[in-house]
């Protein structure tokens, strides 16, 4: 979402809600940002409107690891070209996710370089890699 969001935008996310849906909410859930329940009041006044922290915490969580596997299959046609895909993804996927908590930006640039080096290397991008 955005960290600001006044009334009238509020209400134009309301009616693209409800035009996605094609169908009327019982209950909206939304954070205590007091547009929010101004627009509500406009739009969809019969829709009980429940302003408290946590209770939409499933919508707000979209980089959980469950979300993640959720949006992995966009884009794919079966599951079994996903499967396929993922198969060799999750070899390749760790190589480029040193860590990067666990060490200093120059550390982390010197790693990543070595990384892509090495990268370039196995599939036949450049030639040997370079001393690093």
């Amino acid at each position: 979402m955005q960290n600001r969001r006044d009334k009238a935008a509020v209400r134009r996310f309301f009616r693209k809600l409800m035009t996605g849906t094609r169908s009327v909410p019982r209950v909206i859930v939304t954070d205590k940002l007091r547009s929010y329940g101004a627009a509500h009041r406009e739009v969809m006044p019969s829709v009980e409107h429940r302003p408290r922290k946590g209770l939409n915490n499933r919508a707000e969580n979209s980089h959980q690891p469950t979300r993640q596997r959720e949006r992995a299959m966009k884009g794919f046609r079966s599951v079994g070209a996903a499967q396929q895909f993922l198969s060799a993804f999750s070899g390749i996927s760790p190589h480029f996710r040193p860590g990067r908590h666990l060490m200093t930006v120059a550390r982390h640039r010197l790693e990543m370089t070595l990384r892509f080096t090495i990268w370039d290397h196995i599939t036949g991008v450049t030639g040997l890699p370079a001393a690093a």
